[in-house]
């Protein structure tokens, strides 16, 4: 019997340190990092996404950062296609994957598979976006959760684009919950994986995340949508309706100041977490870590070290 090659996963909530995790973990063993986060995939969208720094990349390297320009769409099915073709290039130079983000749809199409969906309806999407633009993304929400609650659940109100899409496929063949595998594939995953969660208590998570969003206006969160702008993207760009981005274009086109805009973007980041770990948390495979509790960065990377150790991935 062929033994399954081994495939670490680090997910969490925005701010818990996952990326400084996987880089001191990558001083340990040979490593290179899958991102799994669909904001970072946009170029020239560096501050507000929390890319990995320079110093990061350098140390570790990175794949999945700065495919598309802010005015498309990136989705869970490409990313899988992606990440594959990845995984199996960091294999093929001895070294350990790790898929590293917060972004739990991708995560779970990777390793679980994704059900072929219907085909995009233009005539019925067209109908949904007049709904859309006529009565709010809320009253799109509202339409989702009457035929779909299980769907409705798991989307955010102003995620338009997924909204329409569970739309689309509720109209061509049911709820998604009702399908057998709930949507996903039921094929087991070709690796050995072994899945962390990173967490910290909400309280301190919360003023971290503060911190964090306020580090990011410091270096220059408003100078780089002002660049975005003036490079022709505008608040209707898929890239610049993400958390940060909006506030601040609101900024530019002068509906907000920047107090207004910060307290917005730490509120929405804090929700944002939230919503991540109720995500994760469904996942009974995750074996999580307190950051705080195992030491910080590097008592946490050492603690995942040893669970490594331990699966008999090192010597």
């Amino acid at each position: 019997m062929v033994m399954r090659p081994p495939l670490l996963v680090i997910v969490g909530p925005t701010g818990v340190g996952k990326t400084a995790v996987a880089v001191r973990l990558g001083g340990r063993l040979a490593l290179e990092i899958v991102s799994a986060d669909s904001r970072q995939v946009y170029q020239g969208m560096d501050v507000g996404t929390g890319k990995p720094t320079p110093a990061e990349r350098a140390a570790v390297k990175h794949h999945l950062l700065d495919l598309i320009c802010p005015d498309e769409r990136y989705h869970a099915a490409r990313f899988c296609r992606e990440a594959l073709e990845v995984i199996g290039d960091i294999r093929a130079r001895e070294k350990l994957p790790a898929v590293v983000g917060g972004t739990g749809l991708y995560v779970r199409a990777l390793l679980k598979g994704l059900d072929a969906a219907p085909p995009a309806d233009p005539e019925l999407r067209s109908s949904f976006e007049a709904v859309a633009r006529q009565e709010g993304n809320l009253a799109l929400h509202g339409r989702l959760a009457a035929v779909d609650p299980s769907a409705a659940a798991h989307l955010h109100p102003n995620d338009r684009i997924r909204i329409i899409r569970a739309l689309e496929k509720h109209a061509a063949r049911g709820p998604v919950g009702a399908q057998d595998g709930g949507g996903w594939g039921r094929s087991r995953p070709p690796w050995r994986v072994l899945a962390i969660g990173l967490s910290r208590e909400r309280r301190i998570l919360n003023q971290s995340l503060k911190e964090r969003v306020e580090g990011m206006v410091a270096r220059g969160m408003m100078d780089e949508v002002r660049g975005l702008l003036a490079a022709g993207y505008d608040d209707g760009s898929p890239g610049m309706n993400g958390i940060g981005y909006r506030q601040f274009v609101a900024v530019a086109r002068g509906r907000l100041d920047e107090a207004e805009a910060t307290r917005l973007m730490v509120r929405d980041t804090q929700r944002y977490a939230k919503r991540q770990m109720t995500w994760f948390q469904r996942d009974a495979e995750i074996h999580w870590l307190d950051v705080d509790r195992a030491g910080g960065i590097e008592g946490t990377a050492e603690a995942i070290g040893k669970l490594i150790t331990r699966e008999g991935w090192t010597e």
